[in-house]
């Protein structure tokens, strides 16, 4: 009996590795849940060029955008479970869940991770009028005038919006929301002095820091940015926060897991690539590479985090 048993895991297992080693079997859908253009783009791009010369097969953009997200990644959680589809997701991945109401998916039991790509920071920016220069200097300031700080972020429940209001929780001061559909336009107000802070990725406020047109106060990662050394974190004032934004691929859930570990080995190499490192750190990012465990993990922890701030903030659900 013992001998069979250990037959037929023998069995299961050479079946398994024979799947793995045939994937990919064909041309690979990558869905992008945004219009063409933007950082996430560029990234999958990037991916899918090098993800082809490791397979030799075709990996095809194709493009999923609307409902901030939902739409992208409720067509890979439909689609067939064998690896040849999938999604690469952004922080609203782990944010829509706790923030909408009605999802047509679930996803911790339609989806499961492959990988964190890449994460990258927030940054709090200001107008360089305002009367302080750090955030140390702007909490103190926001304690003396509450309610009259606002600030901008490219939209309502994303990354950029929560993190502050995360902030706000954690420094115990009142800020005002002002959320606008993208970076660019919360990014005229804020140069022209019509609201005074944002907060928004690094890599999209830094044109204008560079310019002069911003400063920065503060970033919302653990440690400090590799390249960008020179912005302090939240947590150097209020130890353990962290904040960062990511791009993961994830696939339906049914996928087994031989080819799921095949597309993360693939994706790990890609990203150990020295091209494709430089042009993603020229990005701000910073390259991840994870297991697929631990991007699990890490997806159910950002939901629980993610449910509380919305909970304590009383941000409406959508």
């Amino acid at each position: 009996m013992a001998l069979s048993v250990v037959r037929l895991l023998s069995l299961l297992l050479v079946a398994f590795t024979v799947h793995a080693q045939q994937f990919p079997k064909g041309p690979v859908k990558l869905v992008v849940p945004f219009t063409p253009g933007g950082p996430t783009d560029v990234i999958a791009r990037l991916m899918s060029q090098k993800l082809e010369l490791l397979w030799s097969q075709p990996v095809v953009i194709d493009y999923k955008p609307g409902a901030g997200t939902v739409v992208g990644v409720a067509h890979v959680a439909q689609s067939a479970p064998d690896g040849q589809t999938i999604g690469i997701v952004v922080s609203s991945y782990t944010i829509n869940p706790v923030l909408r109401r009605e999802m047509p998916y679930d996803t911790l039991k339609d989806l499961r991770g492959v990988s964190m790509l890449t994460t990258f920071a927030v940054a709090i920016v200001a107008n360089p009028s305002v009367p302080f220069n750090d955030l140390k200097g702007m909490v103190a300031y926001a304690k003396q005038n509450p309610g009259k700080l606002s600030f901008a972020t490219p939209g309502v429940g994303g990354t950029t919006h929560l993190a502050v209001e995360l902030l706000k929780g954690i420094a115990g001061i009142d800020l005002v929301h002002v959320p606008y559909k993208g970076s660019a336009p919360g990014q005229v107000d804020v140069i022209a002095g019509r609201v005074p802070l944002m907060s928004d990725p690094l890599f999209s406020a830094m044109p204008f820091v560079r310019a002069g047109k911003l400063k920065v106060l503060a970033v919302t990662t653990e440690e400090r940015v590799p390249g960008f050394d020179r912005f302090p974190t939240v947590a150097e004032t209020y130890p353990g926060f962290d904040v960062r934004a990511y791009l993961g691929f994830v696939v339906p859930k049914k996928t087994p897991t031989p080819v799921v570990k095949a597309i993360q080995s693939a994706s790990a190499r890609a990203l150990q690539m020295p091209d494709l490192k430089k042009k993603i750190d020229e990005l701000g990012n910073t390259p991840v590479g994870s297991s697929p465990e631990e991007f699990d993990r890490f997806i159910a922890a950002d939901m629980k985090k993610w449910a509380k701030v919305i909970k304590d903030a009383r941000i409406p659900l959508e």
